[in-house]
């Protein structure tokens, strides 16, 4: 697993959690205006992952996504995909809830470093 920080148009960073077979599994709802800053936010939500609420929901252009959202109700994570069945779309929320915990404190290799 590995977290990677991309910039935007109007330069904002947001990052993306990227699996081992090179998949998007979650991406950053929010835009920070600096790298350190994104980072920083992605480690604030696996550190306070408990405190994540969230849930599935269907998407705009159809299918599913699902969200996660801080405690003051602002999007901070969201699936990097939409998903064609319920089912599968909670699926892989709860693979990313899972997760989190697992991320906390993480080493450089999570950013690519080591």
């Amino acid at each position: 697993m590995r977290c990677q920080i991309d910039i935007n148009g109007a330069g904002g960073f947001g990052w993306r959690l990227v699996a081992p077979n090179g998949r998007s599994v979650a991406v950053s709802l929010t835009s920070q205006d600096t790298h350190d800053r994104c980072r920083a936010a992605f480690v604030r939500l696996c550190a306070e992952h408990g405190e994540i609420g969230g849930g599935v929901q269907h998407s705009t252009e159809g299918g599913w996504v699902w969200l996660a959202w801080d405690t003051a109700g602002r999007h901070v994570a969201g699936s990097a995909r939409t998903y064609e069945r319920h089912a599968t779309c909670r699926a892989a929320y709860d693979r990313f809830r899972a997760l989190l915990p697992e991320l906390v404190g993480a080493g450089p290799e999570l950013w690519g470093e080591a």
